[in-house]
C-alpha cells in the first residue's frame, strides 16, 4: 500500500515509518522542514514538502496515496496557549485529507486523544467525545473537532478511523509530558503531584501506538474509534514517586492555587482522572501491547540519563 503519513518525522511518526516498511508498505511522508525531509530521505521514505497550512498539497499527496495516516498537528500553537489556531488547523487538514478520499473507499487515520473522553470514569471506545462549552478552547476540544471530521468521512466512502492515544506516549527519546514533569521535578527541587495524587493517566509505549495504527490503517471498519491505550489509569501520584526517587527529591502534593505556577501548560493534565480502556479495540484488530508499561518504562531511568541531578 501506498501510504501518506503526516507527522512522520515526529515523535510516533519516527516509530510508525519502519513498522510501515517492515510490514511492505511504501511511505511518504509530509516534511515542514529542512531537517524533518533529511530525517525522512534517511529512514527510506519518500518526501512531500508542506505542511498543515497547505490544503492543496495535502489534497494532491493524499489523493495520489492508497490510504492516509493523519499524525501531525501544531504542537508550536499549543504550547503558546493558541488551541483554537491548532483546532482551526487541524480541522482543515482532516478536512482536506478526507475529502481527496472521498468514494474511494481508502483508510484515513487520525491521531486523536484520551482526553477528548468525560473525566471522572473508565471511558470505552463507544464513548463520542464529552464536549461542553467550557471546554471549547482547550486541549479537548483540540482532538474532538477533528476527530467528529474524520469520522464524518465515514458516510462518504471514505475508511475512516481515530485512533486515541493516552495522555502520554512515552519511550526513550521522549520529549514531551514525562519528560517535560521529570524537568520540572529538577527545577523545582521537588517532584510534585495535584491533590492526593489519585488521579489518572492512561498511556502507551510509542512502538505499541504505532502497531495500532499500522493495524487500522490495514483493516479499522470505517467510523472506528480505537484506543492506544496500555496502562487504563496510572496514578500521578505513583509517576511522581518515580521521578522523586530517580532525582533524589522530595515528593510533595502541590496546593491547587500553586498548580499552574508550579507545572505550567502541564497543571490541567494533571489535574484531571481520565481512565480509559482499550478492552475493545484489542478485540476488534487483535492489537496487544507488548512494550514496558509507564511505570516499568520511567523506572528503567532513561528518562534521568545524561542529566545532572
Amino acid at each position: 500500500m501506498r501510504v501518506f503519513v503526516t507527522g512522520a518525522a515526529g515523535w510516533i511518526g519516527s516509530a510508525l515509518v519502519p513498522e510501515l516498511i517492515g510490514a511492505g508498505h511504501e511511505v511518504t511522508g509530509l516534511a515542514r522542514s529542512d531537517a524533518a525531509a533529511a530525517a525522512l530521505t534517511g529512514a527510506g521514505v519518500r518526501v512531500h514538502r508542506g505542511d498543515l497550512d497547505d490544503p492543496g498539497g495535502l489534497r494532491g499527496a493524499a489523493g495520489a496515496s492508497d490510504g492516509v495516516i493523519h499524525l501531525a498537528f501544531r504542537v508550536d500553537m499549543v504550547r503558546s496557549g493558541d488551541f483554537q489556531g491548532a483546532v482551526d488547523a487541524d480541522r482543515r487538514a482532516v478536512a482536506a485529507l478526507g475529502g481527496a478520499l472521498t468514494g474511494s473507499g481508502r483508510p484515513l487515520v487520525i491521531a486523536s486523544a484520551t482526553v477528548v473522553l468525560a473525566p471522572g470514569r473508565v471511558g470505552t471506545e463507544q464513548d463520542a467525545p464529552g464536549l461542553d462549552p467550557a471546554a471549547a478552547g482547550g486541549p479537548r476540544a483540540l482532538h474532538a473537532a477533528s476527530e467528529e471530521v474524520a469520522l464524518a468521512f465515514a458516510s462518504l466512502g471514505v475508511r475512516s478511523s481515530a485512533v486515541r492515544l493516552g495522555t502520554t506516549c512515552h519511550g526513550d527519546g521522549d520529549h514531551g509530558f514525562l519528560a517535560a514533569l521529570v524537568g520540572i521535578a529538577r527545577a523545582k527541587g521537588v517532584s510534585g503531584f495535584t491533590g492526593d495524587g489519585s488521579q489518572r493517566w492512561t498511556a502507551v509505549h510509542r512502538l505499541d501506538a504505532a502497531h495500532l495504527f499500522r493495524l487500522a490503517l490495514e483493516k479499522a471498519p470505517a467510523g472506528s474509534r480505537l484506543h492506544a491505550v496500555a496502562d487504563e489509569g496510572v496514578p500521578i501520584r505513583a509517576i511522581a514517586e518515580v521521578i522523586g526517587r530517580h532525582l533524589d527529591v522530595p515528593v510533595v502534593s502541590v496546593p491547587a492555587g500553586q498548580a499552574s505556577g508550579h507545572f505550567g501548560f502541564l497543571a490541567g493534565f494533571l489535574a484531571a482522572d481520565n481512565p480509559v480502556s482499550s478492552t475493545l479495540t484489542r478485540a476488534l484488530l487483535g492489537w496487544q501491547p507488548a512494550h514496558p508499561g509507564l511505570i516499568e518504562d520511567l523506572d528503567k531511568g532513561h528518562y534521568f540519563h545524561g542529566r545532572p541531578a
